[in-house]
C-alpha cells in the first residue's frame, strides 16, 4: 500500500504569500490521518516549505532544505537550486518520491527530484494529488475575485478537497508579507 497525500497551494498576491495545505494522510483506501501538517516555518519563519508526497521522503527533503538555506541563508533560489541538484544526483535521495514548494517574501519555487526548480510567473503553486484542482481554482479566483492571498488559498484548498479523494478540507494557511 502507497500513502497518499496531499494539496499543496502557494498564492502570491496583494502583497502577501499565502501557502496553505489539507490534513489528510490516506493508506490505501483508509485515512490514516486528517489534521496532519504539511507546511513548515523555516529560517525563522522566513521562509515557508510545503511538501507533497511521502511522508519520511518529504522529511528527508525538507531537512536537507534546511541545511542548504543554512549554506546559502539569503538565497532561497540558490538553496532550492542545490537541493535539487543532490535531489537528483545522489544514489538515495533519487529515490525519494515528494515534491516541494518552498517560498520566501521575494520567490515562489516548486522543486522535484528531476532537477526542476520552476519559478511560475503569475505566483501560484499546486502541488499533490489536489494540487492541480487547488491551482486551478487559485487562478481563478486571483484574477476575478477581490479576496486576500489566504482567503484564495482556504477557498481553492475547499474546492480541491471537495473533488480529490485524498485531499480533505482541514486546511491550516500560513501567511508571510512580500
Amino acid at each position: 500500500m502507497q500513502f497518499h497525500a496531499t494539496t499543496i497551494l502557494t498564492v502570491r498576491h496583494r502583497g502577501m504569500l499565502a501557502m496553505g495545505c489539507d490534513g489528510q494522510v490516506t493508506l490505501g483506501t483508509t485515512v490514516m490521518k486528517a489534521d496532519a501538517v504539511k507546511i513548515r516555518r523555516l529560517m525563522e519563519g522566513r521562509v515557508l516549505c510545503g511538501f507533497a508526497g511521502s511522508a519520511a521522503d518529504a522529511f528527508a527533503l525538507v531537512e536537507r532544505f534546511e541545511m542548504k538555506l543554512k549554506d546559502f541563508p539569503q538565497n532561497v533560489p540558490r538553496a532550492a537550486t542545490e537541493l535539487a541538484k543532490e535531489w537528483r544526483t545522489d544514489r538515495a535521495l533519487r529515490r525519494l518520491e515528494a515534491l516541494m514548494t518552498v517560498a520566501d517574501a521575494r520567490h515562489s519555487l516548486l522543486i522535484s527530484g528531476t532537477g526542476d526548480v520552476i519559478q511560475p510567473s503569475d505566483g501560484i503553486i499546486g502541488i499533490g494529488s489536489g494540487g492541480a484542482y487547488a491551482l486551478s481554482a487559485a487562478r481563478a479566483l486571483s484574477e476575478f475575485s477581490a479576496l486576500s492571498a489566504a482567503e484564495i488559498v482556504r477557498a481553492s484548498l475547499r474546492i480541491a478537497g471537495e473533488l480529490d479523494i485524498y485531499t480533505n478540507t482541514n486546511i491550516v494557511v500560513e501567511e508571510l508579507a512580500c
